[in-house]
């Protein structure tokens, strides 16, 4: 019985090609989608789920109440760990992580101790040891239980130990790092490669034993700069431990803040609590946590899901509504297999034998179309997600949703088809889904809608990124070279600068690692007027070591005042420009010749227009400039439409500089857009399903305005007969299913309105939502539903009526 059903079904499926093709096809391209996008969210849902005691495994932040809002951060004092492990028995073990670029991690040139020859690497962080004995990372080479128990020593990535030490042995051989013969590290351990997700993902560990980044820095509670990562004994309630924990607060930051007498400090501290956040949350629930890190987001994770749950869905309504549409033509058979004896439950198992085969073929034809984008996929989604044909699961997964799917998409069908009465079909009384009209219309209007929100989330992204390029920053980022790695150069990096101004197409030069883009350093810190610092609450703000040309080279405004002065020793060690923002915030009307203060008093020169300082998400913050020593990048302005011979004349006078180092370099607006990559990234992603809800979508229009032509051909004949013009015919064909996207549209606009607004909310500077994106997304929407009508439409009104007829 079941060989006979799908020998019946297979011949179905072979008699009507072009609803085969359209059935398969949609069905492929929503699974195919929906399998892109479940890679995707379990790829990000993976993250940091390999510890093997990832329940134990939690991060610290604090949690203050700041002018009635909550800010939470995780960046927590040196002696922090300390504290926790000596105070709270319930914490077995407590490590620290120090990441940023102002006291040396993030990037660095390396050498093998003993070669000349550097090379530029990324991924260093400052850890505990204890931090590896709480994270139980596996190692490859030496051990991990005393790896950076002894100062001066190093654990690197096994990618990296090949990559130096092809050999095979890397331990106890010692690096170099920006060439500085101090900065020598004995390696003691090589991480084993996995191909697991982790936010601790760094090729170079450098330990913190023996290390004071500043005097005084292990007993230090003012600085925070390391965070601060618990093992927690077994059976440990997280809730009773974290209100345990505000007695760090009362035991070590107020005595402080009382002993300095700041009164923000006290006010800050009387809301401060601690919060403890599961190693398998960071990546996905630190959206509010203030962090630096590189973050997904779970809210973007459930969108996709749901993005991929509705391709599905609209692949599945095309099946249905397919299905019922042709109901016309199976009706007949329906009716003659219940006069044979046929019962409806044998009708029944025949229609579903029929969904599951569709399904399995278009399983089959859809993974294989996911497996051919899944390269495109990873460059769009910046990914390395690999088909997981070997694993166990995969093929029995894909089979049980075959089954699951097909039986689910089949199940109306089948019972609507096998429900017909024998007397009636072979009479000839039933019309083409006269019962499921309404149904096979509701169905349209849901894939519409579908596809106009993902229409309209498209144009806002794309809106919101170059709104992002454009917007007036406040410095000019155009033909700015950043050279990286030059404080390699020692003591020849202001010979080299002078050499550089020599070259015809260079305006002007700048040293500074300080500049408004990711991956340079920054240096929060507290400032008030010089005085009044037991006074008044502290305005947090950056401050930033500069040099005499940094205003120039960027192009910063200054709005009073004046840049600082080589002929004035003064403005060397005493003088600071303050950005608008800090001017407000410290209550200045006229700033000048007033004192700022962060424990220095320091007098204030100049206020320069507020630029923005980070990515457009973030707020311009306050800033104080100085003059000070900070020599890793060199910036240079260009003015030239040759700028292939000015990089060629820059990198001649890098190589009689550093002759063993191979320049680096980038420009400031490739860095700059780089800072919102993520943008892009989400609004690549959301167009592409939208191209492919649009395309499921239209698939299905078209095969019912096929269907729908065909079942009023004679119609149609009769009308053009009776001399009906072509524009009466092509309305007729028209006009219903334009209605029923013009209602999607209406549906489809609040909804995204809604969405998109949330969204908007993650930004410092959003796009106001105007309506012409609302008329774009619904035009758009019409234009592309009128040319899948149009060519079922066109051809059924220029048909010649003596064939339609023929058999009358």
């Amino acid at each position: 019985m079941l060989k006979n059903h799908f020998k019946i079904a297979w011949r179905n499926i072979k008699k009507d090609k072009l609803f085969t093709f359209i059935k398969i096809g949609g069905f492929a391209i929503g699974i195919a989608a929906c399998l892109l996008i479940t890679l995707f969210v379990s790829d990000e849902l993976a993250y940091d789920r390999h510890y093997l005691k990832k329940n134990r495994i939690f991060r610290v932040y604090t949690k203050s109440v700041v002018d009635g809002e909550l800010e939470q951060d995780a960046w927590h004092p040196a002696p922090f760990a300390r504290a926790l492990t000596a105070d709270f028995p319930e914490i077995k073990k407590s490590g620290r992580l120090l990441n940023s670029e102002l006291f040396g991690a993030g990037s660095k040139e390396l050498r093998l101790e003993g070669d000349d020859q550097s090379n530029f690497e990324q991924g260093f962080v400052f850890v505990d040891q204890e931090l590896l004995e709480i994270l139980e990372i596996p190692f490859s080479q030496g051990n991990s239980e005393n790896a950076l128990s002894e100062p001066n020593t190093i654990v690197i990535s096994g990618d990296k130990a090949a990559k130096y030490f092809p050999e095979g042995n890397a331990i106890g051989k010692s690096v170099v790092l920006d060439n500085d013969p101090a900065k020598s590290y004995r390696i003691t351990g090589v991480m084993q490669e996995t191909d697991t997700n982790s936010h601790f993902d760094y090729d170079f560990l450098l330990t913190t034993e023996g290390r004071d980044f500043y005097p005084g820095e292990d007993d230090n509670w003012a600085a925070q700069n390391y965070f601060t990562y618990v093992l927690l004994e077994d059976g440990v309630n997280t809730a009773d431990l974290e209100k345990k924990l505000v007695a760090i607060v009362e035991d070590y930051l107020a005595p402080l803040a009382r002993e300095m007498g700041s009164i923000s400090a006290i006010e800050y501290l009387k809301n401060t609590t601690f919060g403890l956040q599961p190693i398998a949350e960071i990546h996905l629930k630190s959206i509010d946590i203030n962090d630096g890190f590189k973050h997904g987001d779970i809210r973007f994770i459930w969108l996709f899901a749901a993005i991929a749950g509705f391709i599905l869905l609209l692949a599945c309504i095309n099946f249905i509504n397919l299905s019922t549409a042709k109901s016309a033509n199976r009706a007949k058979e329906v009716g003659l297999r219940k006069t044979v004896g046929a019962f409806k439950t044998n009708l029944v198992f025949q229609f579903l034998t029929e969904a599951i085969l569709f399904s399995a073929l278009s399983f089959i034809l859809g993974t294989l179309l996911a497996w051919l984008l899944l390269p495109n996929f990873n460059s769009m989604a910046a990914k390395s997600i690999t088909m997981p044909w070997g694993q166990w699961w995969f093929i029995p997964t894909l089979t049980i949703s075959a089954l699951l799917i097909g039986v689910s998409a089949g199940l109306y069908p089948s019972f609507y088809l096998s429900s017909f009465r024998p007397v009636t079909v072979l009479k000839g009384s039933i019309s083409a889904g006269s019962k499921s009209r309404r149904l096979r219309s509701g169905l349209v209007v849901f894939q519409f809608t579908t596809s106009i929100i993902l229409i309209i989330g498209t144009l806002i992204i794309h809106k919101q990124m170059d709104y992002i390029l454009r917007k007036k920053l406040g410095y000019d980022k155009e033909q700015v070279l950043l050279i990286k790695g030059a404080n390699t150069l020692g003591d020849k990096i202001q010979n080299f600068k002078e050499q550089l101004l020599t070259v015809n197409e260079v305006v002007n030069v700048s040293i500074s690692d300080y500049l408004p883009v990711e991956g340079t350093k920054r240096n929060m810190n507290p400032f008030w007027k010089a005085g009044m610092e037991q006074q008044e609450k502290a305005v947090g703000g950056q401050l930033w070591r500069i040099d005499h040309d940094y205003l120039n080279t960027l192009g910063i405004q200054l709005k009073k005042g004046r840049n600082f002065s080589r002929e004035l020793a003064s403005d060397s060690t005493d003088a600071a420009i303050i950005n608008e923002s800090m001017a407000r915030g410290l209550g200045f009307v006229d700033p000048i010749g007033e004192k700022v203060s962060n424990g220095q008093h320091k007098t204030i020169i100049g206020v320069v227009e507020d630029f923005h300082l980070n990515n457009l998400k973030e707020e311009i913050v306050p800033l104080v400039l100085t003059i000070g020593n900070s020599r890793d990048i060199v910036t240079v302005k260009l003015n030239t439409e040759k700028m292939d011979d000015a990089l060629e004349s820059i990198t001649s006078i890098w190589r009689k500089n550093a002759p063993n180092q191979p320049i680096r370099y980038s420009f400031l607006d490739q860095d700059f857009a780089l800072m919102h990559e993520d943008v892009r990234r989400i609004g690549k992603i959301f167009n592409s399903f939208a191209v492919f809800a649009i395309l499921v979508a239209c698939l299905g229009l078209f095969a019912l305005s096929a269907f729908l032509v065909e079942q009023r051909k004679k119609e149609i004949s009769i009308r053009l007969v009776l001399g009906a013009p072509f524009k009466s015919i092509y309305t007729l064909l028209t006009l219903n299913f334009l209605r029923l996207v013009f209602i999607a549209i209406l549906i489809a606009v609040p909804i995204g309105w809604f969405m998109m607004s949330r969204w908007l909310e993650d930004f410092a500077y959003p796009i106001k939502i105007g309506w012409e994106i609302f008329v774009m997304a619904g035009v758009l929407s019409l234009i592309i539903a009128l040319v899948t009508i149009s060519y079922q439409s066109v051809g059924a009104a220029l048909i010649q009526p003596s064939k339609s007829l023929r058999a009358e």
